[in-house]
């Protein structure tokens, strides 16, 4: 270790003082020196001005990571759970609309939007990913706990529908013509990726919180 990075890391320990994540938060930086120092020929004498140049002051990195604490990880895990619960009530909602009340425009709706299905598993699969870049984003490397947390929450109104579908306990007929024997195994398929997907997205924030 070199004279400029081990002061940076003596600053950035002593300004992060007691922060519940202050070791993931220092490892993390450490791999990012590493690899500046790695692909560049610093002078020694030069190092402290370059990390600071490309990461920020000891004392920046300590804000922004004290103003990110505030998020904890309950409410982003509830933000996240809630909004995976409101895609399927709506989904609910709109097919009991569509299937009872027999309104025009909800028609309309419907045939649009079962006319195109690989687009609401676009749509679905990105909304897993911005669920991991968001934990990744907000809590560094300490949020892959919290990752699998939520996934684990948010994943269980698939896994219900899931099994109401196999098993035939709600009425096929409702979902046609999308509910397609293909269709189901794709579902399937693409609910064993999510959390891949999730923890791609994750990489990714952390990365970028960085």
């Amino acid at each position: 270790m070199k004279t400029g990075d081990k002061r940076f890391f003596q600053e950035l320990d002593q300004v992060l003082g007691k922060h519940p994540e202050k070791q993931e938060i220092i490892a993390e930086y450490r791999s990012h020196v590493y690899e500046l120092l790695r692909e560049e020929d610093i002078q020694d004498a030069n190092v402290y001005d370059e990390i600071v140049k490309r990461l920020g002051t000891p004392e920046e990195i300590a804000a922004i990571w004290k103003d990110e604490a505030k998020v904890t990880p309950k409410k982003m895990q509830l933000l996240f759970v809630v909004l995976n619960v409101l895609i399927f009530l709506g989904g609910i909602v709109l097919t009991i609309v569509y299937n009872v009340y027999h309104i025009e425009w909800i028609e309309v709706l419907w045939k649009r939007i079962t006319a195109v299905p690989s687009i609401i598993i676009m749509v679905y699969m990105a909304f897993w990913g911005l669920l991991g870049y968001e934990i990744g984003k907000e809590f560094g490397s300490g949020g892959l706990t919290i990752l699998r947390r939520t996934f684990t929450y948010a994943v269980i109104p698939n896994l219900v529908l899931m099994y109401l579908i196999v098993f035939k306990l709600i009425p096929h007929e409702w979902f046609q013509p999308l509910l397609s024997g293909r269709f189901i195994l794709v579902c399937i398929l693409l609910t064993i990726m999510l959390y891949p997907i999730s923890w791609i997205g994750y990489r990714w924030g952390r990365k970028a919180s960085v």
